[in-house]
């Protein structure tokens, strides 16, 4: 008897090609596509993309919608985390509670035996790895994922380059549409900027005063929400001849502090809400605290349900709120939430 699997299913060519590739495997393969946020006209389209390659394969397709959890889930902790002057990571949360999460307990109901996605990532059970295609690596997103359903999980992509997939989806009669598909963005849910889509939740546009590291007033600002740490556009700053950073957003009274470049450095960084595959309260490793940026050597302690991070080289630009993610050579250690720095 084949074991059944769960594929995520968005109608792009990766979760295209995965549903493919796990069907010539010999599983038993049923595809799922899940409607999450509620971008007005955006699941008609992807919905019937979804059910056109899920046709193309062979598949049967469920359909779910996931809409009120993920505004509770995701949405709103986005829009809420801005409003606390920090910088959101939306995708990891989405990824902990809706597609291994939610997607878990839908294959539970099926019967099936694996859940499957596109993400470029490696798993062998106990941890994830990162993919062998260095440039769509997702590892660092997946970091939040409950331990225990890792033995469940399959990527078929995590060996492949994007330019095998494409090349693969492009060779082969009634998938080449696929191979041309514009990728999806970053966020699903923004389209335009994600200022655009907290304006209709939060008043964004309020202008504000800009201070230096002492608490003088240098300059003004377009409202708090307009910046994350680093941005050196944007503001004004009386007098200056140098360029001016965000070094630190002061969300209650709608001020941004500015700084040089110098004064973005950072060497300590605290960690809140942690996940964790390994079981070591002490150890030595590698961190990224931002997507796209390489992991530096630290130190790492855990105390009190919270991580104390020394980083053995200055960061700059680290941002409160976003992922902190360790690693280990390529396999992935878990991470925690940037609570101060």
């Amino acid at each position: 008897m084949p074991k059944k699997v769960l594929v995520g299913m968005s109608g792009g060519v990766d979760s295209t090609v995965t549903a493919m590739l796990l069907k010539e495997d010999g599983y038993e393969v049923e595809g799922l596509y899940m409607k999450l946020h509620s971008s007005p006209g955006y699941h008609e389209i992807h919905e019937a993309r979804a059910k056109k390659a899920a046709d193309f394969v062979g598949v049967k397709l469920h359909v779910i919608d996931l809409q009120t959890i993920f505004d509770a889930k995701v949405f709103q902790p986005f829009v809420e985390t801005y409003a606390k002057g920090k910088t959101p990571n939306p995708c990891a949360l989405c990824n902990r509670s809706l597609k291994f999460g939610e997607m878990v307990k839908y294959a539970d109901t099926i019967g099936a035996d694996f859940i499957a996605t596109g993400h470029y990532i490696k798993t062998d059970g106990e941890y994830f790895y990162e993919a062998d295609d260095d440039t769509k690596d997702q590892s660092y997103f997946l970091f939040y994922v409950h331990k225990e359903i890792l033995p469940r999980l399959l990527f078929p992509l995590g060996e492949r380059k994007k330019s095998e997939i494409k090349e693969l989806a492009a060779s082969i009669h009634g998938l080449e549409t696929f191979a041309t598909q514009r990728e999806s963005t970053e966020i699903c849910f923004v389209e335009t900027t994600y200022t655009d889509v907290l304006k209709e939740f939060v008043e964004v546009d309020k202008v504000g005063e800009v201070v230096d590291r002492d608490g003088n007033i240098v300059g003004e600002h377009k409202g708090y929400m307009h910046y994350t740490i680093g941005k050196r556009r944007g503001f004004s700053v009386r007098g200056a001849h140098d360029p001016h950073y965000v070094v630190s957003i002061d969300a209650l009274n709608n001020r941004i502090v500015v700084g040089k470049k110098e004064d973005l450095a950072c060497d300590n960084v605290v960690l809140e809400n942690l996940n964790l595959y390994t079981d070591a309260s002490s150890f030595d490793t590698t961190v990224k605290l931002r997507y796209r940026t390489k992991a530096v050597p630290c130190h790492v302690e855990i105390r009190d349900e919270k991580a104390y991070v020394t980083l053995k080289e200055s960061v700059f630009g680290v941002a409160a709120g976003q992922a902190a993610v360790f690693y280990d050579g390529n396999k992935l250690l878990g991470g925690g939430w940037i609570e101060e720095n």
